[in-house]
């Protein structure tokens, strides 16, 4: 666009105006579309180092949260940034298959029609979860849509589409090959309800209030009935029990080493191991081996070749190995163990015991460790390159105590269980010949038969854990195992931003797999941000009631007003608290901005505002005092926006934007202006230019956290370009510190000035004296006299500005900002006679109220029943009419009397 079009645009943008009312709704509708169409959401074309970061990919199970809404106001003020300082910026959007969670949503559906998976059948069940998939697929892109989410969504990704697939089915293949990936049985958390294996980070331990049972088990061919006292929190696993460990040091067992002893109620006998992992001073020195349904004691188990029989069904029943309480649930089986026990006299007793319990971080059903065959992670090899990246500094975290927390989690890590009983999810790309007994581990997604002797092939029936796809995301996205444009241009990524509740889960699997497959890290920085709780500080839940719906608040107030609230309100890696009190504030200065601009529109009226290449041209020449000083506060909070933004800080940076937009700009400048804009062509010129340079830079400050209002606002202002979305990001010039000071002292002044006033109860309209005392600034507040009278209501003909000290008149006020000083008469204020007649009767109620109180506290009877908090209540009466009289005196005083 040439200088003289966009002067024209300008010009004929501010004589359309704006609307009186400011309506969100209005001014977003249309927005979003235009942008997309536009093309502005791709990343631009050049050499310059891409900006790049993939966006956390929400589940499609459901109506985004408000967990959802601050990712996407965080990372599309990121977003945003970099593409306004001109960097190719992708933000690459997708979805994910959510797993347990996914097959558990359709599986409730079908059990409100009275069906199950079963009765379906795999095939046709995953075609009823892809046709819940693709319902809310669209769903969620219009609710991100809705918060105005700058991605590109021409490069969509869900994890099961096909090129997510293939990326999971190579990297399986190479992770087998090279010894990295293995079956075997091993102890696994197993979820009863969800029917499937979890990993570690899948089960949420709890600290619960139960017992410890402690049981005689007999020693056999003991002449004197010997028996070993052993303890259990879960005694329906003692019918798994297939020894007992001591310590091999421990003397007071050494002579039972190699015996047995009798397992009650299945008298069954079972051996007497010695055992280092046994702490001879826990208990009573001796612990039941129970190898199918604890993690210690499956070591213990493999170590001394102990059985290791399950007890237990997969959906939390006892089995035929539990004896008599085959088919019973865990806790009927619990109750009818324990009472056989003391039946039999082989529980010697009970004690109240806490301890931690695992349970289903989905449904929240207590999980069972139980010994199964499942597909491993080996991860001491992918955790030590993981390790090394973050202490040489290749990936930093922000806030950096998280380092911290991701190293301990590597440097302490276990294998990860890898295989999911779901029918929902990638499938593990292993087949079984029938014939032969060939397993053969393939990139292709079908297998007609055995490669080794042509036998038919079954596929693993299991599915894979869904962080196994989401920690391929940086890759997977752009194309990998083909060598894309997109892999070559955007890996490694630059960003990556998500919540501090998943580093384990999803950020560190990333940085291994990335490292492991391409060979570098996927992102340079890890930004975490904390919980959106309410605001008393808890955890939002529908059982509490206190959730908030951001589709429902985005539509009320605007999405501006929830994405400014939600940037604003944290900070990197810390819980925030939230309420609609702060999103109507974030409203409330998205008006104060549109009356602004409306303001500044009428201002500039017919003025021709000069243009640069980059929007309205800096005010130059002889300016006034008010208007070196905004200048120069616009290049102060551009550079601290600046660094602040550089710096990771986004919630202070919009802060600060907001300071500078409503208190320096609209509260100060404007009121200011309006002296000018009454005054000579030439002012009235000089105004509407600074207002435009002003106000244009201030909306691009703005745009990252607001991009709807400040997108309409910036076309109707004077402009350069086609957005303000792709207009360049500020550029701070050379600060006036002699401005900033003399107009900084004269906004004290102002303030002094206005305080005396209500502090003598002037009538707001009312014009006044005054004798300004401004030390070296009498020129620069002469100057500003016309601004200085305005502000402060002060008559022009009554306004006296003195180079001198201030000297005090009697009956009058003296009101001081940093070196200069205001002497306001009182009789020009208020009427002398009848404002000490007023201050007369406030002194005799305020003496009344002392000495009622000093009658109550002098009294020994009433000090000695009443309660202490009403005693209190007349010693805080007291103080109030003591320190009000003091003021009135004063008052009295400065009147003369």
């Amino acid at each position: 666009m040439s200088e003289a079009t966009a002067t024209a645009t300008g010009q004929a943008a501010a004589e359309t105006g704006l609307t009186k009312a400011f309506d969100p709704k209005a001014i977003e509708q249309g927005l979003y579309d235009r942008w997309d169409a536009a093309g502005y959401f791709a990343p631009s074309d050049g050499d310059g180092q891409p900006w790049v970061m993939i966006m956390p990919p929400p589940n499609l199970t459901g109506e985004l949260h408000i967990g959802h809404a601050l990712f996407v106001s965080l990372e599309d003020v990121m977003t945003r940034f970099h593409r306004m300082l001109g960097e190719p910026t992708l933000w690459l959007p997708g979805a994910d298959h959510a797993g347990i969670a996914g097959q558990w949503v359709v599986e409730k559906e079908l059990a409100a029609e009275g069906v199950t998976r079963h009765h379906l059948g795999r095939e046709r069940f995953l075609e009823r979860v892809w046709a819940y998939m693709e319902r809310y697929r669209g769903r969620t892109r219009e609710q991100l849509r809705l918060l105005g989410a700058s991605c590109d969504w021409s490069r969509f990704l869900f994890t099961m589409d096909p090129g997510p697939s293939r990326a999971v089915r190579h990297v399986f293949k190479h992770l087998y090959d090279k010894g990295l990936i293995y079956r075997g049985e091993r102890i696994i958390s197993w979820c009863p309800r969800c029917m499937t294996a979890l990993s570690d980070l899948e089960v949420i331990h709890r600290e619960e209030q139960s017992a410890l049972w402690h049981l005689a088990y007999p020693v056999e061919g003991s002449e004197n009935g010997e028996v070993v006292i052993v303890a259990t929190t879960r005694p329906e696993t003692m019918l798994g029990d297939t020894g007992v460990a001591v310590h091999p040091e421990d003397a007071r067992y050494a002579h039972l080493i190699g015996k047995t002893v009798r397992l009650p109620i299945l008298d069954r006998q079972i051996p007497v191991v010695a055992d280092e992992a046994v702490d001879p001073a826990f208990g009573t020195g001796a612990v039941k081996v129970t190898p199918a349904h604890d993690p210690n004691d499956f070591e213990i188990g493999r170590r001394h070749g102990l059985p290791m029989p399950l007890v237990m069904n997969l959906d939390g029943t006892m089995n035929e190995a539990a004896g008599p309480f085959a088919s019973l649930t865990i806790a009927d089986a619990r109750r009818g163990v324990v009472e056989r026990l003391e039946a039999d006299g082989a529980l010697v007793k009970v004690e109240p015991h806490t301890h931690s319990i695992g349970h289903c971080q989905r449904c929240d059903t207590v999980v069972q460790p139980l010994v199964s065959k499942q597909w491993f992670v080996k991860m001491a090899p992918l955790a030590k390159p993981a390790i090394a990246a973050a202490n040489d500094g290749r990936l930093t975290f922000e806030p950096d105590r998280f380092k911290g927390v991701y190293l301990n989690w590597l440097e302490n890590i276990h294998d990860w269980c890898i295989s999911r009983q779901l029918w929902w999810g990638h499938r593990i790309p292993v087949w079984y010949c029938a014939d032969c007994g060939e397993t053969t581990v393939t990139t292709e997604e079908t297998l007609t038969a055995c490669p080794v002797c042509g036998g038919a092939v079954q596929q693993d029936p299991d599915v894979l854990d869904t962080w196994f796809s989401s920690g391929l995301w940086p890759f997977s996205t752009l194309g990998w195992p083909e060598q894309t444009e997109d892999l070559r241009r955007f890996y490694p990524g630059t960003m990556m931003e998500t919540g501090y509740e998943i580093i384990f889960f999803w950020v560190a699997r990333m940085v291994f797999f990335g490292l492991e497959i391409m060979g570098e890290v996927p992102f340079s920085t890890v930004y975490l941000h904390g919980m959106v709780r309410d605001a008393e500080g808890a955890k939002m839940s529908k059982t509490k009631g206190n959730v908030l719906d951001p589709t429902g608040i985005a539509e009320e107030y605007g999405a501006d007003a929830l994405r400014f609230a939600l940037v604003t309100q944290g900070s990197p890696g810390n819980d925030m608290r939230l309420s609609l009190q702060r999103v109507e504030a974030s409203r409330n200065f998205a008006n104060k901005l549109w009356n602004a601009t409306r303001f500044a529109l009428r201002s500039i009226g017919e003025a021709k505002v000069e243009l640069a290449a980059d929007g309205p041209a800096r005010p130059t020449g002889d300016l006034a005092l008010a208007d070196r000083w905004i200048l120069s506060r616009l290049d102060a909070v551009t550079a601290d926006a600046t660094k602040l933004m550089t710096g990771h800080l986004y919630g202070e940076a919009g802060r600060q934007v907001q300071d500078f937009v409503w208190s320096e700009l609209c509260d100060w400048y404007i009121e200011a202006a309006k002296v000018r804009g009454k005054g000579t062509a030439e002012e009235r010129q000089t105004v509407a230019q600074t207002l435009a340079y002003t106000l244009e830079r201030s909306l691009r400050l703005l745009h990252p956290y607001m991009p709807f209002i400040t997108e309409a606002l910036w076309q109707e202002l004077p402009h350069v370009g086609e957005s303000v979305m792709i207009a360049p990001w500020p550029v701070a010039g050379t600060r006036d510190a002699a401005a900033e000071e003399d107009f900084g002292v004269l906004i004290d002044l102002v303030r002094a000035i206005r305080n005396a006033r209500a502090e003598a109860s002037v009538e707001p309209a009312r014009w006044i004296a005054a004798d300004v005392f401004a030390a070296g600034r009498s020129a620069a507040f002469e100057a500003a006299r016309r601004e200085l009278g305005a502000l402060a209501r002060i008559d022009d003909a009554l306004l006296h500005l003195h180079a001198g000290t201030p000297v005090a008149g009697e009956q009058a006020l003296t009101v001081l900002a940093g070196d200069a000083a205001a002497v306001l008469p009182l009789a020009g204020m208020v009427d002398l006679d009848a404002e000490r007649s007023r201050l007369r009767r406030e002194v005799a109620e305020a003496e009344a109220e002392r000495d009622r109180a000093r009658g109550q506290l002098a009294n020994e009877r009433f000090m000695s029943r009443a309660p202490a908090q009403v005693v209190e209540v007349q010693r805080r009466r007291l103080a109030t009419a003591e320190e009000q009289l003091e003021v009135l005196a004063r008052r009295l005083d400065q009147l003369g009397g």
